[in-house]
């Protein structure tokens, strides 16, 4: 049996059984963001079954999320130092039994403590099936298709749990959304000791418990405030949460500098492409999660489609997305440079915004083109950037190095749907009347509350004239989003194109000298 260190020093091309394994991993993975939108269509159901009060209601949708983010860079550092599999196997038991627990949940406390324990157990998958990609897939050609197949599949599961949560609530009850996890996870324990490889670092150190709390205090108050500012606003509440998380990352980032066995080793951002891939990969987020704040509402407000059609029209562009990733592995085999790569992705998804940023109130097509055009080249981006950043990093800080790219995409998700949703609700509200009633003035869905109870055409002139508003306020925020991410174009243009990656027995050799360093910094 090959050792991790044998195989990275002496890299080989993966087999049927390594490609079986990734399929299997992109199961718990597929579900893992499903999980993220499965809730959509259940809620009313769940409202009429639990009576959950409206502060329930919101940690019921939220918990798993917040639970996720919080916990990613935990998981990632114990999966170094326990085993990858052996955490991925956890995880799935953990995520199996908190499915049933959420099933079959008869109060709203019982269910919002299933969805916190899926978030535990999401902590736990993510980063664990990215690493073990990045140990069973050495070949560098290899690895950039078997990541850019993780980086679509993450996408796409994102979309699918909606329409997947819509179909199974229209025909069975609410409780099935999170039944659909179990085959899944089943699968994952009988075939993982299987066909998965153990791996984990060969000499991990002591367990930073501290650092637990601080990163969970760093990560959650952040994000919870940037994903409330869009509907909100620049509440105090919310400002004085993310200035709490921030001076925590910065108590967080002093422990990992002078910890003798820090959590995320800060040898990590001295890896040969890794800071700039970290940072990219967050701008891409922030691109790829700041539009649909406004296109979930478009074909629902706007074009006036139900929750279920809009979710299946949402689907379409995912033919965009799933041809991006293999195309763009495809040329970086053939020899061209990631930096040209990772810069094209972003003015892709640069046009995307372009696109939609000329939508008006009957573009259907039009903005199911915009979305199709952004992912494909935000899948584009983070394929390359996920491959750039697992490639420069010691393969036995893999956990680590996976889950700081995902809670940087969590960051930049939030961040994104803060700044543009903020954008795009200032313009809503400077486009609207300024004698329109106060929740009119404040959101589209509070302006068609608003109208329906007025009588014809005050009625009619008010939902037009909010439609108008946010049409106005989509493509400002639109705007914004694609001068972001052409900025985005020339940093990677810039901050990569002297990135040449090294052979994997270099970059195994750089992580030896990390571990016998004294500091490990």
């Amino acid at each position: 049996m090959r050792t991790v260190s044998d195989m990275t020093t002496n890299p080989s091309r993966a087999g049927r059984r390594e490609w079986t394994a990734l399929g299997v991993l992109m199961l718990p993975l597929l579900l893992v963001s499903m999980d993220v939108s499965v809730l959509y269509f259940a809620i009313p159901q769940i409202s009429a079954d639990l009576d959950p009060s409206g502060t329930q209601q919101l940690w019921i949708f939220d918990i798993y999320g917040f639970v996720l983010a919080g916990l990613l860079m935990t998981m990632g550092a114990l999966g170094d130092r326990i085993g990858r599999r052996r955490l991925l196997l956890f995880g799935a038991v953990a995520f199996g039994a908190a499915s049933v627990l959420a099933a079959y949940a008869h109060t709203a406390e019982t269910l919002i403590a299933a969805r916190a324990i899926l978030g535990i157990g999401g902590a736990t998958l993510m980063p664990s099936t990215m690493a073990l990609v990045r140990t069973m897939f050495t070949d560098p050609a290899q690895r950039a298709k078997a990541i850019g197949l993780w980086s679509g599949v993450m996408t796409a599961g994102i979309a699918l749990g909606s329409v997947m949560s819509g179909v199974l609530v229209e025909h069975f009850w609410w409780g099935s959304v999170f039944l659909v996890n179990l085959p899944a996870m089943a699968l994952l324990l009988i075939l993982g000791p299987v066909l998965l490889p153990e791996s984990k670092s060969p000499s991990p150190g002591r367990f930073d418990w501290l650092s637990v709390p601080l990163s969970m205090a760093a990560v959650l108050p952040v994000v919870y405030g940037l994903k409330e500012l869009p509907s909100e606003g620049w509440n105090v509440r919310y400002v004085v949460s993310i200035t709490v998380g921030l001076l925590f990352a910065a108590l967080f980032v002093h422990r990992q500098r002078t910890s003798a066995s820090p959590m995320i080793s800060p040898a990590l951002f001295r890896g040969h492409g890794f800071t700039p891939a970290l940072v990219l990969n967050t701008l891409s987020a922030f691109g790829m999660l700041g539009s649909a704040y406004f296109t979930t509402q478009y074909l629902q407000s706007v074009l006036g489609k139900s929750a279920l059609e809009a979710a299946l029209w949402s689907l379409l562009p995912s033919v965009l997305i799933g041809a991006a990733a293999p195309v763009a592995a495809q040329l970086a085999q053939r020899g061209v440079e990631r930096a040209y790569l990772v810069t094209a992705g972003f003015t892709i998804a640069a046009g995307g915004y372009g696109l939609l940023a000329l939508a008006g109130s009957d573009s259907l097509w039009l903005v199911l083109a915009a979305c199709g055009v952004l992912a494909a080249g935000i899948v584009v981006v983070m394929s390359q950037l996920t491959d750039l950043a697992l490639s420069s990093a010691p393969v036995e800080k893999a956990g680590a190095a996976s889950s700081l790219l995902e809670t940087g995409t969590e960051f930049g998700g939030a961040l994104g749907m803060a700044a543009l949703g903020s954008i795009g609700t200032a313009l809503y509200r400077h486009g609207m009347p300024s004698d329109a009633p106060a929740p009119a003035r404040e959101t589209l869905g509070g302006a068609l509350a608003v109208a329906a109870e007025l009588p014809g055409r005050a009625g009619d002139a008010l939902a037009t004239a909010a439609r108008e508003a946010f049409i106005d306020g989509m493509r400002g925020a639109a705007i914004a989003g694609a001068l972001l991410l052409l900025a985005a174009a020339v940093l990677a243009a810039l901050g990569l194109r002297h990135i040449r990656m090294r052979p994997e027995t270099e970059t195994a050799n750089a992580g030896e000298a990390d571990r016998l360093s004294p500091s490990g910094v």
